[in-house]
C-alpha cells in the first residue's frame, strides 16, 4: 500500500526517536564521567545537569550525544582553562578513549565513536533561589552567559500549545535530523530554539507545511543570531564560525527549494514526487514505500 505524506512523517518521526536501551546504555556511562570530574584536583564540582537533546526528547536515534554541564566552584579561570581542566579528568580516567576538546565542550568518545558525550563546565552566576544561569565557554573563545533550565521551559511551554501540542518537538526533530544526515555544521541548540520560536506563532501542526515554512525561514534571515527569548542568557549562534555558516546557508537553501517542491507536490496530488523530494531533504533517511 503507498504511503501517503502524512503517514510518512509519522514513520519517520518514530524512527528517529532514540529507543530505550540507547539511554540505558548511556546512563550506565554517566556514573562513572560524574566521579571522574568530581576526583579533579583542578576544580571543584556543585552539581551536574543534563542537557541538550537528549534530556529535552529532541534527539535522534544513534545520532544524539549525551550534553552533561558540570557547574564548577571556585574562581572562575579563562574558558580555555577550564575546558583543559575538565579534558585533563577525563583523559586521566579513560586512558584509552578519545577525548578532545570542541568548544564548548569537551568531548568523549566512548566505544570508538559509537557513544558520544559532551561536557560542558560552567560557572554559575545567578542566585540560589533564582533560575539557573551559568557562564559557559564561547563557540571561539570566551565566555558566553546560558540558562539551560529555562530554554527548556520554552520549548516545553510552546510544545504544550494548543493546536500545536508536541509540535515544536517534532519540528525539532526533524531539523536535527536534516542537519544529522546531511552533515550541516549547525548547532543543534539553535535549530530546536529556532523550531520552538517558529512554532509559537502557529496555530496547528503539520509536518510537511510547518517543516517546509521553517526552513524557509530560516533561509530567509539568513540564520541570524537569536536572543535568548526567556531574556536570561547570551545571544546565540547557528555556526560557529564565518566559513561553517556559509556551508550551513548553502545546504539551508537546498533543503528549503525541496521542501517547498515537495509541498507542492503533495497539494498536486502527486504523492510519490512529495515523497523524494523529502528523501532528498532528509539525505535519503526517509520513508517513501
Amino acid at each position: 500500500m503507498a504511503l501517503t505524506v502524512f503517514q510518512a512523517f509519522d514513520i519517520f518521526l518514530e524512527r528517529l526517536t532514540p529507543l530505550p536501551s540507547e539511554r540505558d546504555a548511556k546512563a550506565r556511562h554517566r556514573l562513572s564521567v560524574e566521579t571522574s570530574l568530581k576526583g579533579s584536583a583542578s576544580f571543584g564540582v556543585h552539581r551536574f545537569r543534563e542537557t541538550g537533546s537528549f534530556g529535552h526528547g529532541t534527539g535522534i536515534r544513534n545520532h544524539c550525544d549525551v550534553d552533561l554541564l558540570v557547574s564548577m566552584t571556585g574562581s572562575k579561570p579563562t574558558s580555555d582553562t577550564a575546558l583543559r581542566w575538565v579534558k585533563e579528568a577525563l583523559k586521566a580516567s579513560f586512558p584509552m578513549t578519545i577525548v578532545e576538546i570542541r568548544r564548548p565542550t569537551v568531548v568523549v568518545r566512548f566505544a570508538g565513536g559509537a557513544e558520544q558525550w559532551e561536557i560542558l563546565p560552567g560557572f554559575r552566576t545567578s542566585p540560589q533561589g533564582e533560575t539557573p544561569v551559568y557562564d559557559i565557554p564561547g563557540p571561539a573563545s570566551g565566555w558566553m552567559s546560558s540558562a539551560p533550565t529555562a530554554h527548556l521551559d520554552y520549548v516545553n511551554g510552546v510544545n504544550q500549545q494548543a493546536g500545536i501540542l508536541g509540535g515544536a518537538k517534532k519540528l525539532a526533530r526533524l531539523a536535527k535530523a536534516w542537519k544529522c544526515y546531511n552533515q550541516v555544521p549547525i548547532s543543534s541548540f539553535y535549530l530546536e530554539m529556532r523550531a520552538a520560536q517558529y512554532m509559537a506563532a502557529q496555530a496547528s501542526f503539520s509536518a510537511a507545511l510547518h517543516l517546509c515554512g521553517y526552513l524557509e525561514w530560516l533561509d530567509q534571515i539568513a540564520l541570524a543570531d537569536m536572543n535568548d527569548p526567556m531574556g536570561k542568557a547570551s545571544r546565540f549562534s547557528a555556526c560557529s564560525s564565518t566559513a561553517t555558516k556559509t556551508t550551513a546557508l548553502s545546504n539551508l537553501h537546498t533543503a528549503a527549494t525541496r521542501a517547498r517542491k515537495a509541498v507542492t507536490a503533495e497539494q498536486a496530488w502527486n504523492t510519490r514526487q512529495a515523497l523524494d523530494y523529502l528523501d532528498l531533504v532528509f539525505g535519503h533517511q526517509f520513508p517513501k514505500s
